[in-house]
């Protein structure tokens, strides 16, 4: 017998494991633990600047410690410190900081897991987590908060990556961030290529928010908005490039929608969609479909893998590239690159 062989049964109770983790690491986000380990401390000096157990507290830490979000001194007292992951992501005066967007998913996901047996024998829609993105008014708040901590750690760096490899986006143009939100997608591409302006489209308080960070950015003569429902509005039209990402999933026609943008893009132009798809293989399907069990059980469109491309050639798009698995926020998406034809 190999004594070092993992048991069968534990991937499932890493399951119940995984319960303690994520909440050794909401306490120290809510407690803002890892700001105070940009410097070596030991447990006692973090329980005291908190006002709790200093035992306790090191227990947590060390806990944190084995999830490779600490780096532990040898010595005694030990002395922990945050490891670049924590630095970058979890310390709240950190540049790319979104601790608050671990929390905010966190809590709708356990909230959404408490009533899965109600939704699952009754087929209604139960109540919401506080806070959760159920209006326009909410989107925008998640838009200043959220969204925005989790375009800025991550999405931006995936955009800025697939732009490299569109040979059409070397030459300019002006570009549409369909479902924007905060609009730091469109701020960071016209940052980096001046050749391009931009336009930003969501629902009108949420544009708010974008509006608000473009004047930051000084990019007003650049980057302009545009506030609607994607569902019945005009997006505009003639665009070289269209960016859009998990936005279809809420359209009650994505076909409608997939022919609104091709429509809004200029002959020649670029669409490129990051939306989760259901892949089939298990190992890859087990990375979506938690994340997006709620979403399904709501009535959003989440498709079967290759289906979202095949819609796209309905409707005219050509030359259509895919790219699944792309790390994105929470889940994996699948890239699409997709093209309208040139007259």
């Amino acid at each position: 017998m190999n004594f070092n062989q993992p048991a069968i049964l534990q991937p499932y109770w890493d399951l119940a494991l995984a319960n303690v983790k994520a909440d050794a690491l909401r306490i120290a986000l809510e407690w803002d633990v890892f700001r105070r380990l940009n410097t070596p401390k030991t447990a006692s000096d973090i329980a005291t600047s908190l006002g709790v157990d200093s035992s306790n507290m090191g227990y947590v830490l060390e806990l944190l410690w084995s999830m490779d979000l600490l780096e532990r001194e040898p010595g005694d007292p030990v002395r922990y410190h945050n490891q670049d992951i924590a630095q970058h992501y979890f310390a709240s005066d950190a540049e790319r900081y979104l601790g608050d967007a671990f929390l905010f998913r966190l809590a709708g996901l356990r909230h959404f897991g408490g009533q899965l047996a109600q939704q699952v024998q009754s087929g209604m829609i139960y109540s919401q987590a506080p806070d959760a993105v159920t209006t326009q008014e909410n989107w925008a708040k998640a838009a200043n908060v959220q969204i925005a901590q989790e375009q800025r750690a991550i999405t931006t760096g995936v955009v800025q990556e697939f732009m490299t490899r569109i040979p059409e986006f070397q030459q300019g143009g002006c570009l549409l961030d369909l479902g924007g939100g905060p609009g730091l997608i469109a701020i960071s591409l016209v940052q980096t290529y001046p050749l391009w302006s931009a336009a930003v489209f969501d629902f009108p308080e949420t544009v708010k928010v974008a509006q608000s960070n473009i004047d930051k950015a000084g990019l007003t003569e650049r980057i302009t908005v545009m506030g609607g429902d994607l569902a019945t509005d005009p997006i505009g039209d003639n665009f070289d490039l269209i960016w859009c990402s998990s936005v279809l999933h809420f359209m009650p026609d994505i076909e409608a929608t997939l022919t609104k943008i091709w429509a809004a893009l200029k002959p020649g132009g670029v669409f490129i969609s990051a939306h989760a798809e259901v892949p089939m293989t298990a190992t890859a399907a087990r990375k979506i479909l938690p994340y997006y069990l709620a979403m399904r059980m709501k009535g959003c469109h989440v498709t079967q893998q290759d289906e979202l491309a095949a819609r796209m050639s309905k409707v005219g798009f050509t030359r259509i590239e895919q790219h699944p698995q792309v790390a994105f926020p929470v889940a994996p998406v699948t890239v699409i690159i997709a093209r309208k034809e040139a007259l």
